[in-house]
């Protein structure tokens, strides 16, 4: 493999544009760079729950293919050009299938939790939160007649938090921690 990056600053973003894989320059505070900003943060946190994981724990595998899956989407995002998708309903109908193999080994669900149980549960929780914000803002682009977007990706980052809310779940019971209920104000102890 060649080397991708010879240099890793270029100074071209100091006057607070930075460059769309199309070539355009774009401001840093647009639109389509937080959605980017924000996918690789949710990358981020999720390469930290994996951290947290035993290797051969099959969530740790599925995490790591959703890296790779979420890199992908940023090249999508990045190029700007809707004849360019590489997130599809296979993705989508991945997560679903991990989502429902997850749910399989839980216990009902009774009550709203709260982020909780163990460090990685609440990482996960955490990803999920941030997972909800790319959603919300790669569907402002998809709104918005001017920007290129993938529908695809809109459901795939809606499949996605509802898998790291499952994974929040099994992560927190498989480290032996206790999931916390939520109780309303009428049933919970003052503190």
């Amino acid at each position: 493999m060649s080397n991708r990056l010879t240099r890793i600053y270029t100074r071209t973003g100091d006057q607070g544009t930075t460059a769309l894989a199309n070539g355009k320059r774009i401001s840093k505070t647009a639109p389509r760079i937080e959605v980017l900003g924000t996918v690789d943060e949710l990358n981020s946190c999720i390469g930290l729950i994996i951290s947290g994981l035993d290797p051969d724990d099959p969530l740790h595998s599925t995490l790591t293919l959703i890296q790779h899956q979420l890199f992908d989407l940023g090249g999508e995002i990045a190029v700007a050009d809707q004849s360019y998708t590489v997130i599809d309903q296979t993705e989508i109908e991945y997560l679903e299938h991990q989502i429902d193999k997850l749910n399989a080994e839980l216990p009902p669900l009774k009550e709203f939790i709260l982020p909780g149980g163990s460090a990685s549960a609440c990482y996960t929780h955490l990803a999920r939160s941030i997972c909800r914000r790319a959603e919300r803002q790669i569907t402002a682009l998809l709104l918005d007649d001017e920007e290129q977007v993938n529908s695809d990706a809109v459901a795939y980052l809606n499949r996605l938090s509802d898998l790291l809310f499952v994974a929040s779940r099994t992560v927190a019971l498989r480290q032996g921690g206790k999931e916390i209920l939520w109780q309303p104000r009428d049933q919970r102890n003052r503190l």
